[in-house]
């Protein structure tokens, strides 16, 4: 979950125009900036330049939006001062739960817009604080269902239309855009949304809190997401009445997180270390699968209606929100035909196309600064809408393509032209394309031993990695609770993009398991090695490196329903089949394709007791046990990835 004020965001100059232009699958060619600014002492003074120009060409002022139920709503705005009946300017909106501070008229933000091209060349921003958050007024509900007389998606419509009558010099256009939760708010908003509401991008939105953003993957719980956003950072806490202050971050009294979660014990522990109580935390533990709860607040089924131009955007290494983009572009593609609906996806991190370079994430390096080439599309996009200049040149997806590390162009997303190809799991660690095996017997086989999981990253830390999505995974390699298959180096570039398709054949002594299937990218033994210059310079050796290009959990419970979980039969070959998020990835030639499969992933997911329990939320220490786990790989049960190749161009 992104926390970010609206009007602090990270510093990053672009330049306005974008060349995009072409074939399907060209590299997209963007006019960038020369240079960045470099050294803490050149960025302070860009902001300081940028705060002061704020000052002089803007006003601001706050507003108390009523709502139709006659609750009011805080509202943040600053105004071009030459904004009049003849001189007018489009609205750009957020809605977020993080506050539109600095509050009180006299103080102002020293950004608004996500550069400042936006405010150079004029917007009237407007910031809300949601209902129940903040400066505003009423009840917080996370992810509060679009069913209803009352809910985000009528806030922001009765939001708009107050706005388009009552501030002066705009121009009857609404923009929105934002990232993580604000992403979630615009997505809402696209719901039948208002006619004035013409161009949204939700960027990193939350689209189920169940199947694969934030708190759950495939169902299994994120623990070291939510304990540190809903406890960590108290955003779960009570509200009783508006205010402008933040809770207190929680001192967790250890740097190592691993460490601290560990000693945490079972879920059923955690309430006894929150500081206030947590309503949504009893959600979780009250509603463990997938039932009406959560699905009314499954965002993709309810995005119809729309009209407005949308571009959404997310990052392939988003730790947090990464099916959201994925699926919210699905959906409205699916339910609302003829609108312009295009994906950007880039390699970044949650929220990495404005607050990094994009030049790198963990251990993967892109060979260029991508959140760069990112922001003057976003730029000309809500030009064209609001203002009715230039054009974007979007396409249906715009799509870096990792491992070749270049920006490609689709008219589809996943492109139509994917090669189906099978990559069956061997015995003796081995992995082939559309080679099922031929043992009669063969099967790999683990201990998953609750206390002493695997670790998901190296790092020491309390919050969650951002890093560890593209990290080296050579320290899970080489534990005897991580099964490893490769193939032989690749005699060809061999492209994957698309969802992937685990086909699991497992058993296990327990009655319940989790299991994580990671796609690597490994680099030739053989790689250069740095000089010594670039040593000095901090450059690694990258020979032999295992860089992880995407990892999912599946909680066996749900193998065959989300809504009714059931035990496994200990020792009973038992199909559990799911999808891994989607990739655009090109593994070079001399490169070997990996997979790794384990049971445990802490504390990034929590540990699964092994003995299966109704509720794990409610389960004991003493539920906690060893288990022996098998993945098959033979002629009658073949464990495999189903994936879709990329025709080279």
């Amino acid at each position: 979950m992104r926390i970010a004020n609206h009007f602090s965001r990270a510093l990053l100059p672009l330049a306005i125009l974008l060349v995009v232009a072409g074939c399907a699958r060209e590299q997209v060619k963007s006019q960038r900036p020369s240079v960045m600014p470099e050294g803490r002492a050149a960025m302070i003074e860009a902001m300081k330049v940028r705060a002061d120009y704020i000052k002089a060409h803007y006003m601001k002022q706050e507003f108390d939006i009523a709502m139709r139920d006659g609750l009011k709503l805080h509202t943040v705005v600053y105004t071009p001062k030459d904004a009049s009946a003849d001189r007018t300017y489009p609205i750009l909106m957020q809605r977020t739960p993080y506050s539109c501070g600095p509050y009180g008229e006299d103080k102002f933000a020293d950004r608004l817009g996500q550069t400042d091209d936006y405010e150079k060349d004029g917007f009237i921003f407007a910031c809300q604080d949601v209902r129940g958050k903040f400066m505003s007024e009423g009840d917080y509900v996370n992810m509060r269902p679009v069913e209803g007389e009352v809910n985000d998606n009528t806030d922001t419509w009765d939001t708009v239309e107050w706005m388009v009558k009552n501030l002066p010099g705009n121009n009857g256009k609404v923009g929105q855009w934002g990232i993580s939760y604000p992403g979630y708010y615009t997505a809402v908003s696209a719901i039948n949304g208002h006619p004035a509401l013409v161009a949204l991008s939700p960027q990193a939105p939350i689209a189920n809190w169940f199947l694969g953003d934030d708190m759950h993957r495939n169902g299994a719980f994120n623990l070291n997401l939510a304990y540190g956003f809903f406890h960590g950072m108290g955003f779960g806490h009570p509200r009783p009445k508006p205010t402008t202050e933040w809770e207190k971050r929680y001192d967790f009294g250890t740097p190592d997180g691993y460490d601290y979660f560990l000693r945490l014990g079972a879920l059923s522990n955690a309430s006894k270390r929150f500081r206030a109580p947590i309503a949504f935390w009893d959600d979780i533990t009250n509603h463990p699968n997938y039932d009406e709860f959560w699905q009314a607040r499954d965002l993709p089924s309810k995005m119809k209606g729309v009209r407005a131009a949308v571009m959404t955007v997310g990052g392939w290494f988003d730790t947090e929100d990464l099916y959201g983009p994925l699926h919210i572009y699905k959906s409205i593609e699916n339910q609302n035909p003829g609108i312009q609906n295009t994906l950007v996806m880039g390699p970044w991190t949650h929220g990495g196309w404005l607050g990094s370079k994009g030049d790198q994430v963990g251990d993967a390096e892109f060979g260029r600064d991508t959140s760069l080439d990112y922001q003057p599309v976003e730029y000309a996009f809500f030009k064209q809408h609001l203002k009715g200049e230039g054009k974007a040149d979007l396409p249906e997806a715009w799509m870096f393509r990792t491992g070749a590390n270049e920006w490609e162009r689709f008219s589809s997303w996943p492109p139509k032209n994917l090669q189906p190809r099978t990559l069956y799991f061997q015995p003796e660690g081995g992995l082939k394309f559309d080679a099922k095996p031929m043992a009669a017997n063969g099967f790999g086989e683990y201990v998953s031993d609750p206390a002493k999981p695997v670790p998901y990253t190296t790092e020491i830390m309390t919050g969650w990695s951002r890093d560890y999505i593209a990290a080296d995974q050579r320290f899970a390699a080489s534990r005897p609770d991580v099964l490893v298959y490769q193939t032989a180096p690749l005699t060809e570039d061999v492209t994957i993009a698309g969802p992937i398709k685990v086909k699991l054949w497992v058993s296990t002594t327990g009655s319940d398991a989790d299991f994580i299937v990671k796609l690597i990218d490994v680099n030739p033994d053989d790689m250069p090695a740095p000089s010594m210059a670039e040593r000095m310079a901090g450059k690694k050796s990258r020979a032999g490196q295992q860089t992880m290009v995407r990892g999912e959990p599946m909680r066996a419970r749900f193998r065959n329903s989300f809504e009714k979980p059931e035990p496994m039969t200990p020792g009973k070959p038992t199909a559990v089949d799911y999808t891994l998020n989607d990739v655009l990835h090109t593994f070079k030639k001399g490169h070997r394709i990996m997979v790794q499969v384990q049971s445990t992933w802490f504390p990034f997911i929590d540990r699964n007791p092994q003995r299966y329990v109704p509720n794990i939320y409610k389960a004991k220490d003493s539920d906690f046990i060893k288990a022996t786990h098998r993945v098959y790989q033979n002629e009658k049960y073949p464990t495999a990835l189903e994936v879709g190749v990329l025709p080279e161009a």
